[in-house]
């Protein structure tokens, strides 16, 4: 699975670096149907998590992932074929189906296998999946250098032949133990409760809800610093890629050490405040920038960047924890998927969120970070007694009949 998440992201990583540019140039697009492609194709996705969780509950998990990423391959492949509007949209939304739905399922594999070293898991995932976004970008980049359709084309290509190398590794890997799906008989009694459902457990659903805040970090790296940096008198706008490849550098080096401060469910709870902390140094920091030269902003920019990339890899461990241990083992890849749409929504909320912090400037930074630092402590009391009643700081034991 590791060396899915490595060659899954970089052939990400070589597609998200040009498809603005593939779309503008090789297809004909205007900035604001770009824009609209993006916008629609993303909200479709969102789909794609709950969806594919529901699933991975009643189906075999790695079939449903070999489908998915098939799925993705075919999507990419088509966009070659047409420079159609219509159609460039409809194969956009199914890729982002097929990408929100896989990610979700990558982690529901890997909650199943890991076990109680889940947490560890997920940081050397998150390394691996870094590594390969940087590896994919960079291969970009060098092919942007020729600047031909053809060199747009087959960045395309090689994205969807990573999904077609992805499919082909998940076929290798056993079929994990799963406490939703079990085999009856004739003799077995009729079930007589059914499964959990995470959209009527509110609690489960005010927590998604604070996920949502709490993943604008990422819109933060993706938009806010980038356009802020470029809108500033003070700040060089050479910044932006070195704080990219900062952000990028820190996860790859520092993630796994962080993990183990959330080995538990209860350290991944306590996590939270020094998290609330990190959001709102970033967002102090951001403010700062523009109180005075290019040296100051330099310097404050650069703290931001280590404060948000800080906060991005402490809730990454929390997240991860949190929301396998508030969900029921015998309902995960439904409640994982709800989980997912934090995520998911946050690609839709996060950009308008930070353009409304650079409009409103210094304040409206220290705002941002202010929100989500108290978004945190919120949710620190939130999941306090989910996770008191249910005792799920030690994952339970699964046999399975292999």
């Amino acid at each position: 699975m590791l060396w899915i998440a490595l060659v899954d992201r970089t052939g990400s990583g070589l597609w998200a670096a040009v498809s603005v540019l593939y779309f503008t140039y090789v297809t004909g697009l205007s900035v604001a149907q770009v824009g609209t492609l993006a916008a629609v194709s993303g909200a479709i996705g969102i789909a794609g998590a709950p969806l594919g969780g529901r699933i991975a509950d009643r189906l075999p998990l790695t079939r449903v992932l070999i489908s998915l990423q098939i799925l993705r391959a075919l999507a990419s492949l088509a966009l070659l074929t047409t420079d159609n509007y219509a159609l460039l949209l409809a194969f956009s939304a199914v890729g982002s189906f097929g990408d929100r739905a896989a990610n979700v399922l990558t982690k529901l594999y890997a909650t199943r296998v890991s076990g109680p070293d889940r947490v560890r898991y997920q940081a050397v995932t998150r390394t691996v999946a870094n590594a390969g976004w940087a590896l994919g970008g960079l291969t970009a980049a060098a092919a942007l250098t020729i600047g031909t359709t053809t060199a747009y084309q087959w960045l395309l290509t090689g994205d969807a032949l990573s999904f077609v190398a992805a499919a082909l590794l998940t076929v290798r890997c056993a079929e994990p133990p799963s406490p939703a799906r079990t085999i009856a008989t004739s003799k077995d009694p009729a079930p007589t409760t059914r499964p959990a459902n995470p959209w009527r457990d509110r609690g489960y659903l005010a927590y998604v809800a604070t996920e949502t805040v709490l993943c604008l970090d990422d819109a933060v790296f993706k938009v806010g610093l980038p356009l802020w940096i470029a809108h500033s008198d003070q700040a060089p706008h050479g910044l932006a890629p070195l704080l990219m490849v900062l952000n990028n550098l820190m996860v790859v080096a520092l993630q796994v050490p962080l993990a183990r401060f959330g080995a538990t469910t209860a350290a991944a709870r306590s996590l939270l405040l020094p998290l609330s902390a990190a959001f709102a140094l970033g967002g102090v920091a951001m403010a700062l920038s523009a109180t005075g030269g290019a040296f100051t902003a330099t310097l404050f920019l650069t703290t931001s960047a280590v404060a948000f990339t800080v906060a991005e890899m402490l809730h990454a461990t929390v997240s991860w924890e949190l929301s396998v241990a508030l969900a029921p083992g015998t309902a995960q890849g439904a409640y994982l998927g709800v989980h997912g749409l934090a995520q998911s929504a946050q690609r839709s909320i996060g950009p308008l969120a930070v353009t409304a912090a650079i409009a409103t400037g210094p304040l409206g930074w220290t705002a941002f970070g202010a929100t989500i630092a108290v978004t945190c402590v919120f949710q620190h009391h939130l999941v306090r007694d989910p996770l008191s009643r249910t005792a799920l700081s030690v994952p339970p034991v699964t046999v399975s009949e292999h």
